[in-house]
């Protein structure tokens, strides 16, 4: 994992499925890719928007941190 490229919360924003086709989440400073789900179509998942850091959103989810385990970490957030 010390050899994925390094993001800004500016770069992470735009990938937030309106602006450019990936949809990306940040969550405890790692970067997923969840382009792929179809819970996340066109960059939102019920209250939550893709492009943002979801650390401290999560503590509401009914769900655990389990849920990342399917997506790939495709960088790290600066």
């Amino acid at each position: 994992m010390d050899n994925l490229p390094y993001y800004t919360k500016q770069q992470l924003a735009l990938r937030n499925g309106q602006d450019k086709p990936q949809v990306w989440i940040a969550y405890k400073g790692k970067i997923y890719d969840v382009t792929e789900s179809r819970l996340w179509r066109n960059g939102k998942h019920y209250e939550h928007w893709a492009g943002q850091d979801l650390t401290e959103e999560l503590a509401d989810a009914p769900h655990t941190e389990i849920v990342f385990e399917k997506f790939v970490v495709i960088g790290l957030l600066q």
